[in-house]
């Protein structure tokens, strides 16, 4: 599958900012520094679409970019880069700003295709578990993907990544996507199950 565009459109700081075209939207969510936009970038053969900040907590708008690909189940949609929760020197002004957009966002959006909630594979937070409890409980259940496993031992991969699955509480049979930014690893199976997401809807 080829990206054939991929560009910002804009940051929304109210509901009254989202697109308001009918085109499905892709949303990706995270704590703060969990390597988001550095997979948004990996993942669409990017090197700054997404700006990496060297400081968490950094993104505080719903960020929005339409990518235009080949397969036609999944030919044109909108990436939604969400704020990244979780940073504790992120002003308490700031958070109750955050958490209100989101939740419009979540529960609002009819054009919502598909949330990927992004854990670190070394660490999986409370606030990853209360996210992906909350998620499933407004019928939004993620797809999860666990980032930066390049940084995982091979002796400890697969315990780690066996403790993330149980933490997370997914089923058996539900998909852990581990991936490397910097190795690629994961981008062809993460694009795999959001065209399969996206073909179910035609």
């Amino acid at each position: 599958m080829k990206i054939f565009a991929a560009e910002f459109i804009k940051s929304c700081v109210s509901p009254e900012q989202f697109p308001t075209s009918s085109l499905q939207e892709i949303a990706f969510v995270g704590r703060s520094n969990v390597g988001k936009s550095s997979l948004i970038n990996s993942l669409l053969n990017r090197r700054d679409l997404a700006k990496v900040s060297r400081t968490p907590g950094k993104t505080r708008a719903v960020n929005v970019f339409l990518v235009s690909t080949s397969d036609p189940d999944i030919a044109q949609f909108y990436l939604i880069d969400l704020p990244g929760y979780g940073f504790a020197k992120v002003s308490k002004t700031v958070r109750t700003q955050w958490e209100p957009l989101l939740e419009h966002y979540f529960i609002g959006r009819s054009s919502l295709l598909r949330v990927v909630l992004l854990v670190d594979s070394r660490v999986v937070t409370d606030q990853d578990c209360q996210t992906m409890g909350w998620l499933r409980s407004i019928g939004r259940s993620p797809l999860v993907v666990a980032t930066k496993v390049d940084k995982l031992k091979p002796s400890e991969r697969v315990r780690t990544l066996r403790l993330t699955h149980r933490s997370l509480g997914l089923a058996e049979g539900d998909a852990l996507i581990p991936y490397s930014s910097v190795t690629g690893e994961g981008k062809e199976w993460l694009w795999g199950a959001l065209r399969e997401t996206a073909g179910r809807t035609r």
